[in-house]
């Protein structure tokens, strides 16, 4: 470890005249070599990303042909409802859990249900009668994705330093998504001659033992503890509880939340589902989550701009999310009103295939719609990001996210199952996500700000009683954090 250094990156005193404080910050020296680069913070959000590749990627590429390549959506809408509801709770206290067992371990437990869940979809296919195991595994898998997703938002923001979050939010989100990527590539040319309208046993097969690859990937993954961001400084996780309480100011971003999976609903069922055949689908889909990667990399570029302040940087994205909303849903009404769930049933002979007039400019609508995905997901860990730098908040953050966002589509999913109307779902998606970003953009302009101040670290200033104490007591208590101007 190196003698203390002034450093000017890190925690403000949070002293009320808002010019940033020389502060002491405990350095560590990185290690060198190959175990360098193993321990180096982006080779650990890497592998991060090839767990996440394999297990939520593979689920987003089935999910992303409609129906889980099912021919009637139904079954698989009532499992994703059965899964996201269950999501919903699980996230919720997962953030907890995560500090208590450690990211790793948790990751690990969050891995389990993505196996069970593809395999249920084999069985279908090969067992008709099958729907109830497929929901039961849905189920299951909600509160291991809860355990999943709350560990990876606590790693992939607590590897970073306040101006890497927007890169390591990219560099995790374009691995990520190049699972979805690989998977429909894979559904594509097992099914590019098919001339019926669900995929083959052997596309479920592939997904499965790839599932099972990312759960092994997890267990090679590092020990937090032991990871030096570039900076010099450990990323440090506390076992102490937050609750809303603490900082409030999150739940103006609970809007932006639900918004954030609801769409899938409409994009993959509503429209790429019920208009188009198997090969169609398949291709929609692999150039959807092509189109992730471009969007996160995009986002995340633009929301670690050097030249811009913070703030400006925060509204920026806001502003280009505002523009894409529109842009994407004025474009999809004009498709949406020509055709209902009657006129376009799951055995239709007049599904949209890719020889057919007019289906270029529907497969660019579907591109748009996965850039605008991206850049949602990647502004919303960003923005929270933004709030804090103290993994274990930020595991509670993550927890809080992928509840309200689970709870959104469980609705979301359950409405399609019960046959709520195509232009019913397309409506509440566009008006659901303009009213995240309205209430996001307050939020925005009393929390973000330029550096993130000790003052508004709740967690970190809690004692082992679950008092908050004063910034000039924990300055005197730990002068690795922060040191009084």
């Amino acid at each position: 470890m190196t003698d203390l250094q002034e450093k000017g990156s890190g925690y403000n005193s949070g002293s009320s005249d808002g010019n940033r404080s020389q502060e002491q910050v405990v350095l560590f020296e990185r290690p060198k070599g190959l175990k360098g680069f193993y321990y180096h913070p982006l080779t650990q959000v890497v592998l991060l990303g090839f767990v996440c590749f394999m297990c939520p990627g593979l689920f987003n590429a089935l999910n992303g042909l409609g129906g889980g390549g099912q021919i009637d959506a139904t079954t698989s809408a009532n499992a994703n409802a059965a899964l996201y509801a269950t999501f919903a709770f699980g996230a919720f206290f997962s953030g907890s859990i995560t500090n208590k067992l450690g990211s790793r371990l948790t990751l690990f437990l969050g891995s389990t249900g993505y196996p069970l869940y593809i395999g249920a979809y084999l069985a279908l296919n090969i067992h008709p009668h099958a729907g109830a195991f497929l929901i039961a595994a849905g189920a299951i898998l909600g509160i291991c994705a809860g355990l999943l997703w709350s560990a990876q938002g606590s790693l992939m923001l607590g590897y970073a330093t306040e101006g890497q979050k927007g890169k390591f939010i990219a560099v995790f989100w374009a691995v990520f998504n190049t699972g979805a990527v690989v998977g429909a590539a894979v559904s594509l040319g097992q099914n590019i001659h098919s001339t019926t309208n669900s995929v083959s046993n052997s596309t479920y097969i592939a997904f499965l033992v790839l599932t099972i690859v990312g759960m092994i990937i997890t267990t090679l993954m590092a020990d937090p503890a032991k990871v030096i961001r570039t900076d010099g400084t450990k990323v440090e996780i506390y076992g102490l509880w937050i609750t809303l309480l603490t900082d409030p100011m999150v739940i103006l971003l609970f809007p932006m939340f639900l918004a954030s999976n609801w769409f899938y609903t409409w994009q993959f069922n509503d429209y790429n589902d019920a208009i188009f055949n198997i090969r169609a689908r398949s291709l929609n889909n692999l150039v959807y989550w092509l189109a992730q990667s471009v969007g996160a990399i995009a986002m995340g570029t633009l929301l670690d701009q050097k030249a811009l302040t913070r703030r400006l940087r925060a509204f920026s994205g806001w502003a280009v999310l505002f523009c894409m909303v529109w842009i994407v849903h004025i474009w999809a009404y004009f498709y949406q009103k020509t055709y209902t769930r009657e006129s376009v049933p799951p055995d239709s002979d007049n599904k949209i295939d890719i020889s057919d007039s007019g289906y270029a400019a529907k497969i660019w609508l579907y591109i748009f719609c996965g850039l605008l995905d991206a850049m949602w997901q990647t502004a919303s860990y960003w923005i929270l990001g933004a709030m804090s730098n103290d993994p274990a908040k930020l595991a509670y953050f993550a927890g809080f996210y992928k509840s309200i966002q689970s709870a959104g589509a469980a609705g979301a999913w359950r409405a399609d199952a019960v046959k709520t109307p195509y232009m019913n779902l397309f409506i509440s998606t566009w008006v659901l996500l303009v009213a995240g970003l309205v209430f996001a953009l307050p939020m925005l302009y009393l929390r973000v700000k330029e550096h993130t101040d000790l003052a508004d670290e709740t967690l970190l200033r809690m004692d082992d009683a679950g008092n908050i104490l004063d910034t000039a007591q924990v300055a005197r208590e730990r002068p690795d954090l922060v040191s009084e101007k």
